[in-house]
């Protein structure tokens, strides 16, 4: 039966946790990490979300990523009620797909072919397999911190919600999975030789985030995806970029096009769907054409290339064409980035937040953190209390000081001084 409305937060979460494991049907969303109770969103446009309680917020979570254009986009919401109109599951092929893998091979610079999924995780989970296939190798080098999804061989030293309550390797996944992924700490070329040397011509593929983003924002060091793009081809081995959360949001090649490397496979979601669910993994034509029905490496998906998520998608990325907002996110981070700094070292804190673009992060350490230990060392309970007051003054963060904040294009100039002050705030506040 229907929810009433009027119905508080609190009570929505007491239901939700007797139907649902832990209330949510994400763990980070449970607000475990930060304490308290979630939230409940009634309805979200521009950068607000609206809670069931009343409360207007301004949001940095942007579902996750894929709001780059904010919340319920009047063109985006316009395509969809067109698509509609014609039904909502075709389980035959459909226009939007080929307009869709059309608008991917022209802007992500590696990506030859592209195929199409339902999440981030289903395309890191088929980028593996191919590679695998492809190469006739079975082991995988990850980077501890990085999170692929809840993939069973690369759910290892993860990031994200893993990391977040205290699991990062998973109960249910068995030893012998884990034994053919091999976790390499970032920003460290060393340890990726000593992982090559150890295991001649067994590496399938290396899979990283190349700005880890589910443990805070890691930025590389200068020539370090240069040197992991060296080594592979030296090994004969596949370079993976999972993109989900930089494709199209860092630029519109995403890292590969601000870094110049090209990786052989690339796994993308979250902005190309314009808020549905939806994945896609692409890259050069040779290796692609072993996917099933061309080659040998069987991926298939009922809902693969729904027409309400391309409707979407297509509109999502067709007005980053019209209109780049890079240069200008670019600017806005910036912008944020030196005035919470400042409030910092006003206060004599020690805050490093990494930035790139739109994404940005809190770490409460004294150093600038490279690598998954790093992040990990760093001091938490600031975040905790940013966390609410910022909550508590209508501003919205990642309830875990393991995610990464994001700024839309909805953030206008007038938003982001009021989130601006209501950060700084926080910062004084400690």
């Amino acid at each position: 039966m229907p929810i009433s409305t009027g119905t508080s937060s609190q009570s929505l979460f007491e239901k939700a946790r007797q139907l649902i494991p832990g209330g949510v049907n994400s763990p980070v969303r449970a607000f475990r990490s930060v304490g308290g109770t979630p939230f409940f969103t009634e309805s979200a446009d521009g950068p607000f979300l609206h809670t069931v309680d009343g409360q207007k917020l301004i949001d940095f979570v942007c579902t996750w990523g894929p709001a780059i254009h904010g919340h319920n986009h009047p063109e985006i919401r316009a395509a969809l009620r067109g698509a509609l109109e014609n039904g909502t599951s075709f389980g035959t092929p459909a226009t939007g797909e080929v307009e869709m893998a059309e608008r991917i091979t022209r802007t992500v610079p590696s990506v030859e072919k592209v195929r199409l999924v339902n999440s981030g995780t289903e395309a890191t989970m088929s980028a593996v397999r191919l590679a695998r296939g492809y190469t006739g190798r079975d082991k995988i080098i990850k980077f501890s911190g990085c999170y692929h999804g809840h993939v069973d061989s690369l759910l290892v030293s993860a990031g994200s919600g893993a990391l977040t309550h205290g699991s990062p390797d998973s109960a249910g996944i068995p030893e012998s999975f884990a034994r053919e992924t091999i976790v390499v700490p970032f920003n460290d070329p060393a340890a990726l030789r000593e992982a090559f040397t150890a295991n001649p011509e067994r590496i399938a593929g290396v899979i990283l985030e190349p700005y880890p983003a589910n443990v805070g924002l890691i930025l590389p060091e200068p020539d370090f995806l240069e040197t992991l793009r060296r080594l592979c081809d030296e090994h004969g081995s596949l370079l993976i970029f999972d993109e989900v959360m930089t494709g199209f949001r860092i630029s519109q090649g995403g890292v590969q096009e601000a870094e110049k490397v090209r990786p052989d496979l690339t796994a993308m979601g979250k902005i190309i769907g314009g808020g549905l669910p939806v994945g896609a993994f692409g890259g050069k034509a040779d290796i692609m054409d072993h996917l099933a029905p061309e080659g040998p490496v069987y991926q298939a998906g009922t809902l693969s290339g729904n027409p309400l998520a391309m409707a979407a998608g297509n509109t999502s990325l067709s007005l980053l064409e019209q209109s780049p907002p890079y240069s200008d996110l670019e600017r806005k981070g910036k912008k944020l980035r030196e005035a919470v700094l400042e409030a910092a070292s006003d206060k004599g804190i020690p805050l490093q937040l990494p930035q790139a673009g739109s994404m940005f992060s809190f770490y409460f350490t004294e150093n600038p953190v490279r690598n998954f230990q790093q992040a990990t060392s760093a001091d938490r309970d600031p975040f905790k209390k940013i966390f609410h007051y910022a909550l508590d003054h209508g501003v919205y963060l990642p309830p875990s000081p393991f995610e990464t904040c994001f700024i839309s294009t909805a953030h206008d100039e007038s938003i982001l001084a009021q989130a601006c002050e209501v950060l700084c705030e926080a910062i004084r506040s400690l």
